[in-house]
């Protein structure tokens, strides 16, 4: 399969700036799986800014939405 990364990466919303994985969702998502997170992608602009991508983290910012 073929990886659009030039698609991806215009809507991407990670904020770490020189991220090699950028736009390689497949890589975002095992590098973020390894070390028990989440991807950006998955985060409000303001949780996502904090750089917390844990799954407890996640997990409290969609339990405030109610």
């Amino acid at each position: 399969m073929e990886c659009k990364i030039e698609r991806n990466r215009k809507i991407c919303t990670c904020s770490y700036e020189g991220c090699e994985r950028n736009g390689i969702c497949c890589d975002c998502i095992a590098y973020h799986r390894n070390r028990r997170e989440l991807p950006a992608c998955y985060f409000t602009p303001d949780v996502e800014a904090t750089y917390d991508r844990s799954i407890e983290r996640f997990i409290a910012m969609y339990q405030k939405k109610d």
